[in-house]
């Protein structure tokens, strides 16, 4: 399909071509939207579908596979469609035969009753069993290649980028892989970084130098200003504060904090509400439960001052009412809450994801916020970080982070494809 552009540049030649008496320059001018139209569609012809893969364990890929789609489309044009790897995989998951529940359901699971204590262990025997399915993974994979036929392949996923590359070189070699990081930093052996011949995008120092330390090549390896966020995190808000917070039954010249643990919610909320609630600190909370019921009915019937929602599409709506964000340290929720300048608490021990350990580090070593190692010193952290000295450098940090990373990629995909195809 061609762009709207070179559509209207080959209406613009026909219409001059119309012209019964055109001049040498008028000839001219033809000659080179003609070349300009043939050339732009050729592209699309050599343009095929573009494969975005992600899965559904946690809500942070589908996301952010979504939030480049948008982006991409808008810039490029392209043809892309998303594609689930876990319902391709549905046939040898050995979690969805033995009990029914796919193995993302299962882990959405344990994150939405907050059972994570031994999740290390626990990935270290999954990657164990992806290596024993590796073949069938593979085998299912060509069988989707050989429909679909791609043009570019970008994984959003993390565990099984070995087999979509192996598959990817058997059926159309000369296709280019590119894996997104979707965390702040790799989580080795075999988690986001595969030693092949494929392509990375990276969104901190951190998972470049990871990169580069497994013998990556400079030219393999490409660098964003952060996490792939939504556009509309980055479209102006013009909505009143003082008005909106009372409108939600809020006050509109409290201190608010934003508490949020993902898609599923966290029974931990309850903790920090009835904490909070419970101490002598003059603040509110917007509590944001996904699509948690249980969750919002509980916190609803706690005392205090607060606006309980749902699962939600305008998060950046309700981080513009408030003042600091509460939850785990997922890379999603604190570059948003970063991106609304917005300083951030998360717990970081043993319950906390593997993957997701570093990012409180990073949260310390940026200074745009503070790092417990319980929600049981709640009170005291948000004391500390409420301080005006405090919470003006935090404030200022958040403020001078300046992620652009789902307006980024679209060109880096772009120069991937160019090369590849030239």
């Amino acid at each position: 399909m061609w762009t709207c552009k070179s559509h209207r540049t080959f209406q613009i030649a026909v219409q001059m071509l119309q012209i019964s008496s055109l001049d040498m320059k008028s000839w001219l001018k033809v000659y080179f939207l003609l070349l300009y139209t043939l050339r732009a569609m050729r592209e699309c012809v050599q343009m095929r579908r573009v494969e975005f893969v992600y899965f559904d364990a946690g809500g942070g890929h589908r996301a952010a596979a979504t939030a480049l789609r948008i982006v991409t489309e808008q810039q490029l044009q392209w043809n892309i469609h998303l594609m689930n790897l876990q319902e391709l995989l549905d046939g040898i998951d050995p979690v969805l035969k033995l009990t029914g529940l796919r193995l993302q359901d299962l882990y959405n699971g344990l994150l939405k009753k907050g059972w994570t204590w031994g999740t290390g262990f626990g990935l270290r025997v999954f990657q164990a069993a992806i290596r024993l399915y590796h073949q069938d993974q593979v085998r299912l994979l060509e069988a989707y290649w050989r429909q679909s036929q791609p043009a570019l392949v970008v994984s959003l996923v993390p565990h099984f980028n070995r087999a979509i590359f192996e598959s990817l070189r058997r059926i159309t070699p000369t296709t280019p892989l590119v894996t997104i990081l979707t965390d702040l930093a790799d989580y080795p052996p075999h988690f986001w970084l595969e030693r092949q011949e494929q392509f990375y995008i990276c969104g901190s120092d951190r998972a470049v130098a990871q990169a580069r330390s497994l013998g990556l090549r400079q030219d393999q390896i490409y660098q964003t200003s952060g996490m792939i966020l939504h556009p509309k995190f980055f479209q102006p808000i013009t909505a009143d504060r003082a008005a909106e917070r009372q409108r939600l039954g809020l006050d509109p010249d409290l201190a608010t904090g934003l508490v949020m643990f993902g898609g599923q919610g966290s029974s931990v909320m309850v903790k920090i509400a009835r904490k909070l609630a419970a101490s002598k600190l003059n603040l509110q909370l917007i509590l944001i439960c996904g699509h948690n019921q249980r969750l919002a009915a509980e916190l609803r019937g706690i005392q205090g001052r607060k606006h309980v929602e749902s699962f939600t599409t305008e998060v950046p709506y309700y981080m513009h009412l408030s003042d600091f964000f509460i939850g785990k340290p997922g890379p999603g929720s604190i570059s948003e809450a970063l991106t609304m300048k917005l300083p951030v608490i998360v717990e970081c021990n043993a319950r906390t994801l593997p993957q997701e350990r570093y990012n409180a580090a990073w949260v310390l070593e940026k200074q745009v916020g503070s790092v417990l190692r319980s929600f049981r010193q709640i009170t005291q952290t948000v004391e500390v970080l409420l301080d005006p000295t405090n919470f003006a450098r935090y404030r200022s940090n958040a403020a001078a982070m300046n992620n652009r990373a789902v307006f980024e990629i679209p060109g880096m995909l772009r120069e991937i494809l160019s090369k590849a195809t030239s």
